[in-house]
């Protein structure tokens, strides 16, 4: 039976942190942070705002994430799983056609979900901030497409070589996203934009099958 003499909100509050476990509790905050990300940037995102969502206190959240960093690391996954699954979707065609296909997946994933893609490299972790395993394989994740198409491009090439120019070309085409989608005063329009990723890639392409010949 509730206490009548508390306020209705803190009884509220109560009924609400003994009906969920800590997997609940979890998603809940978790799915809160992610809503604020969406809608209005990750530089509105506070546990206290998070903690005023959900109807829990502010400790109730560092019980089940150890502080921000871990917080933010748990949302940017689901952004990078987000990426992958898109990435994966790109259909097999000739390889050049299906690298320009990937970088043009990654731009529209971008430029549909800005806030939440901004948010996995606008956070700076601090240099004491351990990356844990599991994030470190969704990150290498977003490469892996992209891996396999230059296998099948220039396989007499090294693996580190291939994995070495598949990080060129995808921090190129994120580089080109972030310049595009980010510059306020730039009134580029997506079609340019994809124009400029098929320029890098196939220029990109032409010098790898150089050095595959050497």
């Amino acid at each position: 039976m509730r206490d009548l003499t508390l306020p209705l909100k803190k009884q509220l509050n109560m009924a609400k942190r003994s009906e969920h476990t800590q997997e609940e509790l979890k998603a809940l905050v978790l799915s809160a942070a992610e809503t604020i990300v969406i809608e209005e940037g990750f530089s509105e995102l506070r546990v206290r705002r998070i903690a005023a969502e959900i109807g829990y206190t502010v400790g109730s959240i560092y019980m089940v994430f150890t502080n921000m960093a871990d917080l933010i690391m748990h949302i940017n996954a689901k952004t990078l799983d987000a990426i992958s699954a898109q990435l994966e979707q790109v259909q097999d065609c000739s390889t050049g056609q299906s690298i320009e296909a990937l970088a043009m997946t990654y731009l529209s994933y971008a430029s549909h979900n800005f806030n939440r893609w901004c948010t996995v490299f606008d956070y700076a972790l601090s240099a004491k901030t351990e990356i844990p395993d599991w994030y470190q394989e969704k990150v290498n994740s977003i490469f892996i497409p992209l891996e396999v198409q230059f296998a099948e491009l220039a396989p007499e090439l090294s693996v580190g070589y291939r994995k070495r120019a598949t990080r060129a070309l995808w921090c190129s085409v994120h580089g080109i996203c972030v310049l595009s989608l980010t510059d306020q005063d730039d009134k580029t329009h997506i079609s340019d934009i994809e124009e400029t990723l098929v320029l890098l890639v196939r220029n990109f392409m032409s010098g790898l099958r150089v050095n595959s010949i050497k």
